[in-house]
Formats: structure tokens, C-alpha cells, sequence
């Protein structure tokens, strides 16, 4: 099965193809999950052409890990996907402590617009 529609690029971080050398790519699934992870990394305000690209995780950083705090990340997650990432459709987004008291598990659950396939990716943010 192709994904044309998901897009091929460089990887984040830009790195060399361990077999070939030259500057690795990323297609299909892949590059929606790397696509999803730099909406969750990035600040509004880090990109010049575009002030308000991503979610804004940092504001939480120093924060307690509670129910309104978990809360409040989970609403900035389903916001920041749903308007800076087209290729998916967002099933769910959830936020629960992990083993560490200043990690949270940001669950996300998703399809692919066009194919309907079901994907998710967990993704580890530390309070501290």
C-alpha cells in the first residue's frame, strides 16, 4: 500500500542515511508521526512565517501534575492537531500521569483522512 498523499521529506532532526549517506527521508505514516510530533514540540511563536504553528507544551512545564493541568494539556493537544495537521482525523487525546511524577502520557489516537487507517502515537512530556 503507497501513501503519496501523507508526503515524503527530510526527518527531524535532518540526519544521513546510515546505509548511503546521503540526507535520509521520511514518507507515508512515518512523516505524519514525525509531523505530529513537531506540531507537540514547537511554541507559538518559534517560526517566523508562522507565529502561531504549535501546541505550547512549555507553559506546563514547573506545573503540578493534576487532574487540571492534564486537562488543559489534552485541550491544547486536540486544538493545536486539529488546526496543524490536515492529513489526520482526530479520534481522541488522552492525558494521564505516568510512573514518574512529573511525567504525563499524551495518548493520541487518529486516521488518515483519505484511507481511513487507524494510527496512534503516545507521546512522553516531563512536567520538570
Amino acid at each position: 500500500m503507497t501513501f503519496r498523499h501523507l508526503g515524503r521529506g527530510w526527518p527531524f532532526p535532518p540526519s544521513p542515511d546510515p546505509r548511503t549517506g546521503a540526507l535520509a527521508e521520511v514518507e507515508g505514516p512515518d512523516r505524519v508521526r514525525q509531523a505530529i510530533r513537531i506540531i507537540l514540540e514547537t511554541e507559538p511563536g518559534e517560526r517566523l512565517m508562522r507565529p502561531s504553528f504549535g501546541c505550547g507544551l512549555r507553559r506546563y512545564l514547573m506545573k503540578p501534575n493534576t487532574t487540571a493541568t492534564r486537562a488543559l494539556i489534552e485541550h491544547d493537544v486536540e486544538t493545536a492537531l486539529s488546526v496543524w495537521e490536515p492529513r489526520i482525523r482526530l479520534q481522541s487525546v488522552s492525558v494521564e500521569p505516568g510512573d514518574d511524577p512529573s511525567l504525563v502520557l499524551i495518548s493520541i489516537a487518529y486516521m488518515d483522512a483519505r484511507t481511513r487507517r487507524p494510527d496512534n502515537l503516545v507521546y512522553p512530556f516531563y512536567l520538570e
